[in-house]
């Protein structure tokens, strides 16, 4: 698409709806001049979309292949492909692996205890054809649980996962053990594009910090997680693909890891300040920002229209993209959306 064409007002007809993630409400679609697949694209390789990306515009899918093997499972809860046995918790909705009982006591015994699965053996076709790709939205794969801090905690529960990064005894055990789960996930990105070729990106999850602060030092982020993580996120973009991460706690002072590691967004949790995150790094990985001074409750109309423009006068940079924060996202409305759309449009189309 020429960005110079023109915003018009029947780009804001919906022409058909678009499911919500994960058992999510519609979204409308609308009569955008790219597809949001295209658009999404845009953000991400060219750093200059048409227009900041909604809900509608991106999905992810957990094909229960994935989920019931390596991921969480549901209500019901699973036995995953390691013999880790998640519960589901209905206060938080999701699954908690039962402490007390850990695969591992130390990490040295993962050779011995860690059998990684067979994936050529699984029904990948079947699943593809259970689980379509909706093409005109950018899709990720989330890769719940990863393969580095997160995975280590399942096998070991936190406490001794946590102090094992800083045991000399074990360390050398936990690069040996995620150099196997890097190569891993690199086996899962090949299958994820061999039998869905539409798939646009790869969610990764690894959460770094609690409320307060990171659960360990930059040193150790660099030691052991980093070279890992480029391993992976430099595989994903050999395949055309781009990277996200998914890092729950408060990470301010890590991004530098992450971008480091190749990742080309973040989408962090809002006890981050997003708009230093966006000014400081902004232009180094793409930033989901808290739209500022939103009092949802008792915002008109007419003051969210002014919140989107806002976000879009501050945010919205050709070469410095940023998204909105998955936090924000429900307490915005229709009107947010509209504005945030259109001016956006109008916005990297050099015509606001």
């Amino acid at each position: 698409m020429n960005r110079s064409i023109p915003f018009e007002k029947n780009e804001l007809i919906s022409v058909d709806s678009i499911p919500g993630m994960f058992g999510g409400p519609d979204m409308p679609l609308w009569n955008t001049p790219v597809t949001p697949k295209e658009n999404v694209a845009a953000m991400y390789h060219d750093k200059h979309p048409y227009w900041v990306p909604s809900g509608a515009d991106a999905g992810m899918i957990m094909p229960p292949l994935y989920n019931t093997r390596l991921g969480r499972g549901g209500p019901g809860g699973i036995t995953d492909a390691f013999g880790i046995h998640w519960e589901y918790v209905e206060q938080v909705h999701g699954s908690i692996v039962r402490p007390g009982a850990p695969l591992l006591s130390d990490v040295n015994e993962w050779r011995e205890k860690v059998i990684f699965p067979d994936i050529d053996a699984w029904d990948w076709a079947a699943e593809a054809e259970a689980t379509k790709i909706d093409t005109r939205r950018s899709t990720q794969i989330s890769f719940v649980n990863g393969f580095w801090f997160e995975r280590l905690i399942s096998f070991m529960d936190f406490l001794p996962a946590a102090m094992a990064l800083i045991d000399e005894d074990q360390i050398d055990a936990i690069r040996d053990l995620f150099e196997a789960s890097t190569s891993f996930a690199i086996k899962l990105v090949d299958k994820f594009c061999e039998y869905w070729p539409a798939l646009d990106g790869f969610n990764i999850h690894d959460d770094w910090g609690s409320q307060r602060s990171p659960f360990f030092s930059e040193e150790t982020a660099y030691d052991l997680f980093v070279p890992h993580m480029k391993a992976l996120t430099d595989h994903i973009h050999t395949k055309g693909r781009f990277a996200t991460l998914h890092s729950c706690g408060h990470n301010f002072t890590r991004v530098q890891c992450f971008i480091d590691g190749g990742f080309d967004s973040w989408d962090p949790q809002p006890m981050n300040d997003t708009h230093a995150l966006y000014e400081q790094y902004g232009d180094k990985i793409i930033i989901s920002v808290v739209p500022a001074g939103i009092d949802a409750a008792n915002a008109s109309d007419d003051d969210m229209r002014a919140a989107a423009r806002a976000f879009v006068d501050t945010y919205c940079r050709p070469g410095k993209p940023a998204a909105v924060n998955h936090a924000a996202r429900e307490k915005l409305t229709n009107a947010f959306y509209e504005e945030l759309y259109e001016y956006s449009r109008k916005h990297y189309g050099g015509f606001a």
